[in-house]
């Protein structure tokens, strides 16, 4: 696993990088105020049969400080880890806003760009 070094990261382990790149799907409110981010990470090196007891939560880290969350689950197949599923949950339109602005950094220090999609009729 490689150690810290990028404008943003995510971390499952305090100080070590996770190198597998997310999907990422935003809910929000009908007012906007609260919502979550579903994070699905396929095959991370974090997940290991050894480290499956060791994960306490996920770290968002950007030049603003860490964003938390302790909402991290193991996917199995074949009794096997396949994946890790993390949700993080935001209460106000600041969060919101901030965790955004870790988003874009992520988005900018990964090469990835996103995409909006709308449910309007």
């Amino acid at each position: 696993m490689a150690k810290s070094n990028s404008v943003a990261t995510i971390q499952f382990f305090r100080g070590v990088d996770e190198p597998a790149v997310p999907e990422i799907r935003l809910t929000r409110s009908p007012d906007g105020r609260t919502g979550k981010a579903y994070f699905v990470f396929e095959n991370p090196e974090a997940l290991t049969k050894e480290a499956i007891t060791e994960l306490k939560g996920m770290l968002l880290i950007d030049e603003e400080g860490e964003l938390t969350t302790r909402d991290v689950n193991a996917r199995f197949i074949n009794g096997e880890p396949s994946a890790l599923e993390a949700t993080y949950t935001w209460k106000s339109e600041i969060d919101f806003e901030r965790f955004m602005r870790f988003a874009q950094r992520y988005a900018k220090s990964h090469g990835l760009g996103y995409t909006e999609k709308s449910l309007k009729n």
